[in-house]
């Protein structure tokens, strides 16, 4: 992965990463062979350099972990779920501009 801040999530890591968060964890239901999702990705690492420290972001690679993108309902992608608590926070389908996401992220605190 292009930026060290994206935290490749995986099914063995998920809990740990993401469910058990401290910080609010965003997450980029994505595959390789989806252009949108390709397309997504420079936005999403420029999201994780600039919430650093406040947000943890990262991707999950829906072809890999199937079991993750079943559990949360994750049928078309990309999907972009943020987790507050353990517990989904907010659900955003498809391509999107990188202020919709900075706008959900600021509202967070």
């Amino acid at each position: 992965m292009a930026s060290e801040n994206v935290i490749d999530f995986t099914e063995q890591n998920f809990e740990a990463e993401v469910l058990k968060s401290d910080k609010p964890v965003l997450v980029d239901f994505w595959a390789e062979w989806c252009p949108p999702c390709r397309a997504l990705t420079p936005t999403i690492e420029k999201l994780a350099t600039a919430y650093a420290g406040k947000v943890k972001i990262g991707k999950v690679d829906t072809d890999s972990n199937q079991g993750i993108a079943m559990k949360y309902n994750v049928q078309n992608i990309p999907t972009i779920l943020l987790f507050k608590g353990g517990e989904v926070a907010h659900r955003i389908v498809g391509l999107k501009r990188e202020n919709e996401f900075r706008e959900l992220l600021d509202a967070q605190g």
